[in-house]
């Protein structure tokens, strides 16, 4: 499945070019926007799927987003921020006690206007009037959507550390949508993940929507960052507007650093 909010056409679902251009046949693709929560929304959905299936099948997710079609150059409070990428993970079996543990999703509809793209749908069908407008270019409001992100990230990530019965203390690892590496600093201490690292990729990538997540978890990944067994959270945040955070328990892996001692609690 393919989290993204530029598809390549109102229809079909990019995921089904995906799924032709990789030669997976049978397999089923569809899209899924969530805007920049859109990578963690479609891993609870597969992770969901798969676990219903319990038939030793495989998923693809991946989150792509092209933001260079949608921006507009002459608004230097968005254009700076964003850019172009892909990123993708493949969802199967792992070992016991290893894997995805929980996850949270969560859709604020009634401020849905903090982040659009207002034309070029079929409320406002793109025409002279929308261009000249510029209505079918990408707009926020980011004082709106730090408030909003300042009031929602934090008591969603708490409340799914909660329900698994995780400790704070025992999150190794933070993967958050690289949305802007101010607001990024400014919620970090109310998370309360006082032996959690933060990982970063914005200065190299920006803000790539759905694909940043992603994106961040490989360039942990590559670098050795994860340790077998070690609680990684990953959590993404934006347009409709939604937050999602999925907890995991690192599986081994090609990259995996090795585990310095054996960890005293199971997440």
């Amino acid at each position: 499945m393919l989290a993204t909010s530029t598809p390549d056409h109102p229809q079909p679902a990019t995921a089904s070019i995906v799924q032709h251009l990789i030669g997976a046949v049978n397999a089923a693709a569809f899209d899924i926007n969530a805007v920049c929560s859109g990578f963690v929304y479609a891993t609870t959905v597969a992770e969901r799927l798969l676990r219903a299936a319990d038939d030793g099948r495989y998923a693809l997710v991946i989150g792509a987003d092209i933001y260079s079609r949608i921006l507009d150059y002459s608004d230097s409070k968005t254009a700076i921020l964003f850019g172009d990428g892909a990123g993708a993970v493949l969802l199967g079996a792992v070992p016991e006690a290893r894997g995805i543990t929980e996850t949270s999703l969560l859709s604020r509809g009634d401020q849905y206007r903090l982040i659009s793209v207002p034309a070029g749908g079929s409320r406002m069908p793109a025409n002279d009037r929308t261009l000249r407008e510029g209505a079918h270019y990408f707009r926020m409001d980011g004082r709106g959507v730090r408030s909003f992100v300042q009031d929602n990230l934090p008591a969603a990530l708490h409340e799914l550390l909660e329900r698994a019965g995780v400790e704070r203390e025992l999150v190794r690892h933070f993967v958050p949508h690289q949305a802007n590496g101010v607001m990024l600093g400014e919620v970090w201490p109310e998370l309360g993940l006082p032996r959690a690292t933060m990982h970063l990729a914005l200065e190299e990538y920006g803000n790539t929507g759905s694909a940043s997540v992603p994106i961040t978890l490989d360039v942990a990944h590559r670098r050795g960052e994860f340790a077998d067994g070690e609680t990684v959270l990953m959590a993404g945040f934006g347009g409709g507007m939604t937050v999602g955070a999925v907890l995991t328990r690192w599986a081994p892996t090609a990259f995996a650093r090795p585990r310095e001692q054996e960890l005293t609690a199971v997440v």
